[in-house]
């Protein structure tokens, strides 16, 4: 029997939860810390990395179908607006598609469920392309 992910909160507990997320997000931002490719985006980012690495668990968890804590933290949710001002293409959105890939390998994901993230992810990688 297939698993099925984006039912209520079945994503976030096929991964293992919020804390399986907070270790996702600490892998994606060391990934991007160490892969060439990655080089481009990690700069777009401030080098004191935690206020991201905050704010990416807390988006990930509500889109996985946790508790929604993003706009109470931080304001509501704008995914395009918030980053108009970066530089981000095609090679942008998929270095950072790759560091979540390396971070997902990383963790021993489930190969379903990687893919299903993956594929997921495409979409609101691309909405933070500016060019």
């Amino acid at each position: 029997m297939a698993a099925i992910y984006g039912v209520g909160d079945s994503t976030l507990r096929a991964l293992g939860g919020e804390a399986a997320v907070r270790k996702l997000v600490d892998r994606f931002y060391d990934a991007m810390r160490r892969l060439p490719e990655a080089q481009r985006i990690l700069a777009l980012h401030p080098a004191d990395l935690e206020l991201s690495r905050d704010k990416l668990t807390t988006f990930l968890i509500g889109w996985m179908g946790g508790p929604s804590r993003y706009r109470e933290r931080f304001g509501p949710i704008a995914i395009p607006a918030a980053h108009r001002h970066l530089p981000i293409g095609a090679e942008e959105r998929d270095a950072w598609l790759l560091c979540m890939r390396t971070a997902l390998d990383e963790m021993g994901v489930d190969a379903e469920l990687k893919i299903y993230l993956l594929t997921q992810l495409r979409h609101p990688a691309e909405m933070c392309r500016t060019r």
